[in-house]
């Protein structure tokens, strides 16, 4: 059974991995206004109940195509619209979804980001709240020193186009204003922790010259 959903930050919560997102990991932003979810988590009773006893989900956001997991599901229980970029909305036909290009405001402090490379459509979801949280998905991942990195596998779309999705990123933030990264799998790298934290510093770490020449793993 899995645990119980654990906070990030107050009114941020962490999901176990789920295995029908392959071992992703999704969160629960409690907001005044409107409750996110960012992908889904494995649908139980416990985590249903989670979500409804907070005041369910008003927006369902997805980062990317394989997050989706059982939102057919999760919206049906739950009543909530689906947020996903407009290159992978083709996957969810009979679902109210809406799409964005770019960027799409969410609400007050939250933004979608089109975050091209792992997928066609993989975005990150970003917070404005505790200094800044990017909700990354596959886009951004822990590495063995708990370090934000980019993984490139056979699957991957479009390598050149997710390392420049990270120079956009880099570009688009500041120390002050992203301090925290939640990744969207390999959760276990971070050790325990449940955040990438001093997290711009450590984007700004990554050397996109030599990510350039790594090779897809199998």
């Amino acid at each position: 059974m899995p645990k119980q959903p654990r906070a990030v930050i107050e009114d941020v919560f962490a999901f176990s991995p789920n295995r029908k997102t392959l071992g992703g990991t999704a969160y629960f932003i409690v907001r005044k206004d409107a409750n996110i979810l960012v992908d889904t988590p494995v649908w139980t009773e416990e985590n249903r109940d989670f979500l409804r006893e907070r005041g369910g989900v008003q927006c369902l956001f997805i980062t990317h195509r394989d997050a989706i997991g059982q939102a057919k599901q999760i919206q049906a229980d739950l009543g909530c619209p689906i947020v996903i970029q407009e290159q992978e909305a083709y996957l969810m036909p009979d679902l109210q979804v809406k799409r964005f290009k770019h960027e799409i405001v969410i609400g007050d402090g939250v933004t979608g980001l089109w975050t091209p490379g792992h997928t066609p459509g993989s975005s990150c979801l970003y917070l404005n709240r505790a200094g800044g949280i990017l909700f990354t998905g596959r886009h951004l991942l822990p590495n063995a020193d708990r370090a934000p990195a980019p993984l490139r596998t056979a699957k991957t779309f479009h390598w050149f186009r997710q390392l420049e999705s990270i120079t956009t990123l880099r570009e688009q933030f500041t120390s002050e204003t992203l301090t925290r990264i939640c990744p969207g799998g390999s959760t276990g790298y971070l050790r325990g922790q449940l955040a990438i934290e001093d997290a711009y510093h450590q984007l700004g770490q990554l050397d996109l010259t030599a990510l350039r020449s790594v090779q897809a793993l199998m």
